[in-house]
């Protein structure tokens, strides 16, 4: 029997992208879902392509008191969680170091870093308490490997896997019934980067054409694609879950693991400059 169907499974980031991908993955696998977004319109868009009962809410990631308040919401409405898919996130646009205001550390940092220790801390006792529980974050290719210009995204991106990867050794101590994955997509085409343009106003010349090559070279999953890959995993138990380009750049960087950043370097200079 697949480890999914049957289970109360929640996505947080279920109103597009991945998030609306895994949401109908699950469906069609047989889960019973607990979808939230902060945006209600893509949420009650994802519910209606879901075609099946839900429980919808929206929350921000970042308020963790809305998170907690949610998660007893999910349990008093199902009397149990078994499935956490921590798939709330936000991008930025490429910029220097020096370029970076700290508001977008701070955007980053509380939605991509604190909306996963929040959803985390929150359900995972009812997780513990299904025993058969499951944790999914979503970290990145760049929790990975770092690339230059972005530097507040690779922050929260790397710490997200630190504390997945804690979070799977400490439950594995202490024996408590729940498996815990992470997820490393390779560029997948989202609305992750169009969200961020509608928000900051037009691009430059520069970063408009930085955007058309990341959208036209790297962005080559369907978030469909990513959403099977990860439900696979999650299925076969997997601690670790690659996507698309990730595969060839967790090599790069397990073989270069000190040399790597030049080889980075020399690609972003040959591909954007002229």
């Amino acid at each position: 029997m697949s480890s999914v169907r049957g289970k109360v499974a929640v996505v947080t980031g279920a109103g597009s992208g991945i998030g609306r991908a895994l949401a109908l993955g699950l469906a069609q696998r047989g889960a019973r879902l607990a979808l939230c977004d902060v945006d209600p319109v893509g949420l009650g868009e994802t519910a209606e392509m879901v075609g099946t009962p839900v429980h919808t809410e929206r929350v921000d990631v970042s308020d963790r008191a809305a998170v907690a308040a949610y998660a007893t919401a999910v349990a008093g409405h199902y009397g149990v969680v078994h499935q956490l898919y921590n798939n709330a996130g936000v991008g930025a646009l490429a910029r220097p170091l020096a370029e970076t205001d700290y508001a977008t550390f701070e955007r980053l940092i509380d939605i991509n870093l604190w909306g996963v220790i929040h959803g985390t801390k929150e359900f995972l006792p009812h997780l513990i308490a299904s025993g058969d529980g499951h944790v999914v974050t979503l970290s990145s290719l760049n929790g990975i490997l770092a690339q230059p210009n972005m530097t507040a995204y690779c922050t929260t991106k790397f710490a997200v896997r630190g504390f997945t990867e804690s979070l799977r050794a400490e439950l594995l101590l202490h024996r408590h019934p729940v498996a815990v994955t992470v997820v490393h997509p390779g560029g997948v085409r989202t609305n992750i980067r169009n969200a961020v343009i509608a928000r900051t106003g037009p691009l430059d010349p520069e970063a408009a054409r930085r955007n058309e090559v990341y959208e036209s070279r790297l962005f080559r999953t369907t978030p469909d694609e990513a959403a099977r890959q990860i439900l696979t995993g999650v299925e076969r138990g997997k601690g670790r879950v690659l996507i698309g380009q990730a595969h060839r750049v967790d090599r790069i960087v397990r073989l270069l693991p000190a040399l790597y950043p030049r080889v980075v370097a020399r690609w972003e200079r040959r591909t954007f400059s002229g």
